[in-house]
């Protein structure tokens, strides 16, 4: 990989990678058709005891954005309240009273899916479509991120990349190749292959807990390696999420670029990508008993022509 030219090497692993096609022109999902409905009753078979995780952080003002790109913490409002009911004003009859709410936030600013819709490459979208013509100020008018709501639930693993390669965490900046994915599914004697969701921990949403946020929103992290850019087409994978603001590794592995394994990733292989995804109770978890393959219910919610969406995933043990 020639770190001097970004260019190049994004149209090579474009060119290798590339889905396009490969499930029609109309194709609104991408790699989710990996995550057939045998893949799905793999994955429910493998709840033993019945525990679950929520893999969220919590969607409130605490949380890690800091504005850029306009990317903002989720705003709370209430819009009735307990204070309206007792003091008579909401005008219910028989003393029923109750609270409403509303919420104001970016998609993409706490534990989220990248959208098909959300990264182009030289103009062109998903399956080779015309960004501007596909994404518009209306929204994704054709991989909006509804149609892939009924899609995501199935058999996941977890590659605990921070514990196994970092002794517990990775330093802002680690590249993780191949080779440490490999490793780590083998450490946990856990198969990687078609359909399955694919949740990578590094450890570094540990580190911001622990000593704030910082820079973790944008900043120097822990990330895949372009280099994976192979594996994860070659996987046959249906989805990939980690515990970090961008999935891939920052500072980016060329001299000048900005999150070139999306480019790649999104538009060429069709992969979807979460992000901020709290992996630290599971993690726990898997350590003690072992066992790093479950049931994962982590549905988009279905919002019209949306590149992203926030999601609460739920892993089942």
């Amino acid at each position: 990989m020639n770190r001097d030219d970004p260019e190049g090497a994004i149209a090579a692993a474009a060119r290798s990678c590339s889905n396009w096609g490969r499930w029609g022109e109309d194709d609104r999902l991408g790699t989710l058709n990996h995550l057939t409905p045998d893949k799905r009753r793999q994955g429910a078979a493998l709840v033993r005891r019945g525990d679950s995780f929520s893999l969220s952080l919590p969607f409130d003002m605490n949380g890690p954005q800091k504005g850029w790109r306009r990317r903002t913490n989720p705003v709370h409002t209430m819009l009735d309240t307990g204070t309206d009911a007792a003091a008579g004003l909401q005008d219910f009859p028989h003393g029923i009273g109750g609270a409403d709410d509303v919420i104001t936030m970016p998609l993409q600013c706490c534990t989220q899916w990248d959208g098909l819709g959300h990264i182009f490459d030289h103009g062109r979208a998903w399956n080779g479509r015309d960004a501007a013509t596909t994404v518009t100020s209306q929204g994704d008018l054709v991989t909006g991120i509804e149609h892939m709501a009924a899609h995501v639930a199935g058999r996941a693993v977890l590659l605990d990349v921070g514990r196994v390669v970092g002794g517990g965490e990775l330093p802002d900046g680690f590249a993780i190749t191949e080779a440490h994915l490999v490793t780590t599914a083998e450490t946990h004697g856990v198969a990687v292959g078609r359909g399955d969701v694919v949740l990578v921990r590094t450890g570094q949403l540990a580190r911001a807990k622990r000593d704030g946020w910082g820079d973790y929103a944008g900043g120097p992290a822990p990330g895949l390696s372009f280099t994976t850019a192979e594996w994860l087409h070659r996987s046959e994978i249906a989805a990939i999420a980690t515990d970090t603001w961008g999935f891939e590794v920052r500072p980016n592995e060329f001299a000048e670029a900005f999150q070139p394994l999306h480019q790649v990733v999104i538009p060429h292989i069709g992969l979807l990508v979460g992000e901020m995804w709290d992996l630290e109770a599971l993690a726990e978890d898997c350590a003690r008993d072992g066992v790093h393959e479950f049931w994962l219910s982590a549905a988009p919610l279905p919002i019209t022509g949306a590149v992203g969406s926030p999601v609460n995933p739920i892993a089942v043990k």
